[in-house]
C-alpha cells in the first residue's frame, strides 16, 4: 500500500493538469488560434471537424473545441460536421484511452485504499453492476463538454476493450457534437 504523501503527489499531479488546462484553453480561445485553424481549413470541407473533434477530447483544448464546433455548425451541416467531428474525437480518444484508462482509476483506488471505508469501495468497484454504470457515466462525460478523460478513467473500472471503446467513443461523441451544434444554431 503507498503512504498518504504518495497519494497526495498524485491528487496534485492531476490539480495541476486540470489548472494548466483551463490555461490553455483561455490563451488559446483569447488569442484566436481556433479561429485560425478552422480559417486554414476552410478549403476542406470537413477537415475542420475532424480537427475540431481532436481537440475536443483533452482537458486541454475541450474548450475551443466547443467555441470551434459552434462556429462550423453556423456554415456546415450538422450531420456530416459530427459524422468527422466524432471520427477527430475517437482518434483523440484513443491517444488519452492508452495513457489514462489504468491510471486514473489507480488513482482513485488509492485514493479510497487510504480511508477506513477503502475495503468497501474497492469491493463495489468490482461488481459488475458498477462497471456498467461506469460504463454509462463515462459515456456521458465524453459526450458533455467535459474532457474526456474523466470518461476514459471510468471506462478504465470496467475494464472495456478497444475493440469495444472505439464505437462507444465515436457513438458518444457523436451525440455530444450535435447537441453543441443544435444548440450553435438556436443562438
Amino acid at each position: 500500500m503507498n503512504t498518504p504523501g504518495r497519494t497526495n503527489g498524485f491528487l496534485l499531479h492531476d490539480i495541476l493538469i486540470i489548472a494548466t488546462s483551463i490555461a490553455f484553453a483561455a490563451i488559446m480561445v483569447r488569442t484566436g488560434i481556433v479561429a485560425e485553424i478552422l480559417a486554414s481549413t476552410e478549403g476542406f470541407r470537413f477537415v475542420g471537424s475532424f480537427i475540431a473533434g481532436l481537440f475536443f477530447t483533452s482537458i486541454f483544448t475541450t474548450a475551443p473545441a466547443i467555441v470551434a464546433f459552434s462556429e462550423i455548425a453556423h456554415v456546415q451541416a450538422l450531420l456530416p460536421v459530427a459524422l468527422f467531428g466524432a471520427a477527430g474525437a475517437v482518434v483523440g480518444d484513443l491517444i488519452i484511452f492508452r495513457f489514462v484508462r489504468d491510471k486514473f482509476s489507480g488513482h482513485l483506488l488509492e485514493l479510497f485504499g487510504q480511508r477506513h471505508l477503502g475495503k468497501r469501495v474497492r469491493a463495489l468497484f468490482k461488481l459488475r453492476l458498477f462497471r456498467w454504470v461506469s460504463l454509462f457515466v463515462g459515456g456521458l462525460i465524453i459526450a458533455s463538454p467535459f474532457p474526456d478523460e474523466l470518461g476514459i478513467g471510468l471506462f478504465g473500472f470496467s475494464k472495456i476493450r478497444t475493440a469495444w471503446f472505439i464505437p462507444l467513443s465515436f457513438i458518444f461523441n457523436f451525440a455530444g457534437i450535435v447537441l453543441i451544434g443544435l444548440i450553435a444554431q438556436t443562438v
